[in-house]
């Protein structure tokens, strides 16, 4: 795959790992567009790295999301919710720069979530 060099404020295209998992991209980042707003407003981003080939969708955190100490509970009621509601295919969430995080497992979430 050819990629080009990116300016420092130009992001990557998402990646699939699959035929399925490119078929999701556009409904995945369109959810990612819709929930963006909220993490803006307190001076955040979230950015699609792409879909696993097990249909967990990478992102990353940036700005005041990558060192918010409620980026767990962002991630898992905010972000994965609602993309799992527009997007049921997707399995869950995986994080880049939180190590450990990996939402589609009840036993990553913070004790306080789990049910």
């Amino acid at each position: 795959m050819d990629q080009k060099k990116k300016g420092p404020n130009e992001a990557a295209a998402p990646e699939a790992a699959s035929p399925e998992a490119t078929a999701l991209l556009p409904r995945v980042q369109q959810a990612i567009d819709e929930v963006r707003p909220g993490l803006q407003a307190d001076g955040g981003d979230i950015e699609l790295l792409g879909v696993t080939a097990d249909l967990r969708a990478r992102v990353r955190l940036v700005g005041a999301c990558s060192g918010c100490p409620s980026a767990a509970i962002t991630l898992h009621f905010g972000v994965e919710n609602y993309l799992r509601e527009r997007v049921p295919e997707i399995t869950g969430l995986q994080v880049e720069g939180m190590a450990g995080l990996d939402f589609s497992e009840e036993e990553d979430l913070p004790r306080s979530l789990r049910r």
